[in-house]
């Protein structure tokens, strides 16, 4: 097991492959892998959608009825759509986006890639993410993707995560070592 598919926990990962295993069944794995893209997307974009998927103050009967018009609304159906809902039912939504990470590893580590977690202070260009994932999978040796996310407190510079290596180039973290180096001298 790769250390991104052992990072995910028992219960998303169970849930994990047992969708992997239907979505093969069915030969709908590419359907599956958008339609949860899309959705992880809505997810990190929406504080609502996260306190929704995240708060146990809300019904699974709540849980379910919003999620069913967003579902409709986003385009999302079929067994991903059905996978959202069965977790809503059983009050495991929470547990949702590491599910969503483990389909992700499990389906990478099928193909034999990897994913290197990447987050910047802005986002990345096309330009930056190709020339980024060319240079680590050169490096690694196999095909890596990129999953980039955007954290505006790095002030400049990257961190990159693959499987258990972390390299930070970060200006936050240069600036902290830098204050830390100056009261060592004062």
């Amino acid at each position: 097991m790769t250390d991104n598919v052992s990072l995910v926990s028992g219960v998303a990962l169970r849930y994990a492959s047992a969708l992997l295993d239907l979505a093969e069944e069915q030969g709908v794995t590419a359907d599956v892998e958008r339609d949860l893209a899309k959705f992880e997307g809505l997810l990190n974009e929406s504080t609502d959608l996260d306190r929704l998927v995240k708060s146990p103050a809300f019904s699974a009967e709540e849980q379910l009825g919003a999620l069913t018009a967003l579902l409709a609304k986003a385009g999302i159906s079929g067994l991903a759509a059905n996978f959202v809902k069965l977790t809503a039912k059983n009050r495991r939504l929470f547990v949702l986006p590491g599910m969503i990470k483990g389909f992700k590893a499990l389906l990478a580590e099928k193909r034999g890639e990897e994913t290197a977690e990447v987050v910047s202070a802005t986002p990345l260009s096309d330009e930056h993410v190709a020339a980024l994932k060319e240079a680590l999978s050169a490096s690694r040796g196999k095909s890596v993707n990129i999953a980039a996310s955007v954290d505006p407190a790095l002030i400049g510079g990257l961190v990159v995560k693959v499987g258990s290596r972390m390299i930070d180039t970060s200006l936050r973290t240069k600036l902290n070592s830098l204050k830390f180096a100056m009261k060592e001298v004062g």
